[in-house]
């Protein structure tokens, strides 16, 4: 019945969308607004009503780029604007500081910068279902924002937009042990949830470099991938369900935790990776395994490209269920690593190596992974035995750092030190 009645609302909100005029739309604004060129995939953005065409922004996969004009539609904010804000939220939770306001009006890679003069905090879908709804009725544009990590810009206004934060909405809501299914809210930081998890006997099925501030809303808005992905799938296979919020302030609850629900059509996919365009995403219900207690890891070194391939293929095939992750590395980015942060150590000190792979497998039974282990070496390398530094894999010349929790911390490292070293990896290419 949830399932059907969330299904009208989404209809009869976009019957209303598409029928009206856009002085009473809001309108959701990411990235694409930043770019536009001739493509084959055309996004209507700016425009009189969604059946009526009054300019077309083109969705841009290069690095070319135009002047994207406001659009004079919208309003702009004023003092009654902000008063009925801080009667709705209070004052603390409605942010006109300046030095608050340069944070989020600037992306993480510092490429992108808006002009927003106003940051509100929503504690609860409530409280986002009116501010949308007040917004829609002033022809106000709004901007979603979780923790602000994306590499992209999708979640920094393009103009002055008016900011909504869900990072005050970061209650955990249930945990089922039985089932392993976790529902939150949408400001829970990643990180947080891991370690709620970790005590309770489980994981998540997301992890990330930047899990310290990103937010499970944010990460389902996106639809990060992660470390995990090769053993868990992206979220469009651990999220079963979730609350969003419509641009006209429609609360569409599709928070089932069924795994097997083959009732009606399954909405939440379109809003997973929909980056706020759809709705503001309030809460979300995801399946989480439990933590195996066995975890290896290895560090190896690789001459080529095609080498690398080789590797993912043989890992795959021989590894099977208990392959966890997989992660490529080329010898710029260790350079750069090893040469900016304290702590991070060559794993092969000898000598740089053009690529290097990280691969991980968990199981529930560490004597059984170490001897698979050591018969997949046996038939695999001139060095059969656990000390045993080189292997051969179809011709596949590789180094083996180690196969143990001694260098989980090293590795892991290095590949979270990559994401947070982004930014200046891309200035200095940029210089």
């Amino acid at each position: 019945m949830e399932k059907w009645r969330a299904t009208s609302n989404l209809r009869r909100s976009l019957k209303s969308i598409l029928n009206r005029q856009l002085s009473s739309v809001s309108e959701f604004r990411y990235l694409n607004e930043k770019r536009s060129c001739q493509s084959s995939f055309n996004l209507i953005r700016d425009c009189k009503s969604l059946g009526q065409v009054n300019a077309i922004q083109h969705r841009c996969f290069s690095s070319a780029s135009t002047l994207v004009q406001r659009n004079p539609s919208f309003s702009t904010l004023n003092s009654d604007d902000i008063s009925y804000f801080k009667g709705l939220l209070g004052e603390k939770s409605v942010i006109q500081d300046e030095d608050r306001l340069e944070t989020v009006n600037t992306d993480w890679m510092h490429k992108y910068k808006g002009s927003s003069k106003l940051l509100l905090l929503p504690r609860s879908t409530e409280e986002v279902a009116q501010i949308l709804r007040y917004c829609n009725s002033r022809c106000l544009a709004v901007v979603p924002q979780g923790g602000n990590t994306g590499l992209v810009g999708g979640s920094v206004p393009v103009f002055d937009e008016v900011i909504v934060n869900v990072s005050s909405m970061k209650n955990i809501i249930s945990f089922d042990k039985v089932s392993g299914i976790l529902v939150c809210e949408a400001g829970c930081i990643l990180e947080n949830l891991i370690s709620f998890l970790d005590n309770q006997g489980f994981i998540m099925p997301l992890d990330l470099g930047a899990k310290g501030s990103c937010q499970i809303g944010g990460n389902v808005s996106t639809n990060a991938g992660g470390l995990r992905l090769v053993r868990y799938g992206s979220l469009h296979e651990n999220v079963l369900g979730l609350e969003a919020v419509l641009a006209n302030g429609d609360v569409l609850d599709m928070l089932g935790t069924l795994r097997k629900d083959n009732t009606g059509y399954d909405l939440k996919h379109l809003f997973i990776g929909s980056e706020g365009s759809l709705g503001i995403v309030t809460k979300v219900s995801i399946l989480t395994p439990p933590k195996l207690s066995s975890v290896n890891i290895a560090f190896l070194a690789c001459n080529d490209y095609s080498s690398c391939q080789k590797l993912l293929m043989e890992a795959k095939r021989k590894l099977g269920e208990i392959l966890s992750a997989f992660e490529f590395l080329d010898t710029e980015a260790m350079n750069l690593v090893l040469h900016q942060f304290d702590g991070v150590r060559n794993p092969l000190p000898a000598s740089m190596h053009n690529f290097y792979i990280l691969i991980e497998t968990t199981g529930s039974d560490e004597s059984y992974n170490r001897a698979n282990n050591s018969k997949e070496d046996q038939r695999n390398t001139n060095k059969a035995n656990d000390g045993g530094r080189r292997i051969k894999l179809d011709g596949c010349k590789l180094h083996v750092l180690a196969r143990e929790q001694e260098c989980r911390s090293c590795g892991w490292l290095v590949r979270t030190m990559r994401r947070e070293f982004g930014h200046w990896i891309l200035r200095f290419h940029q210089r």
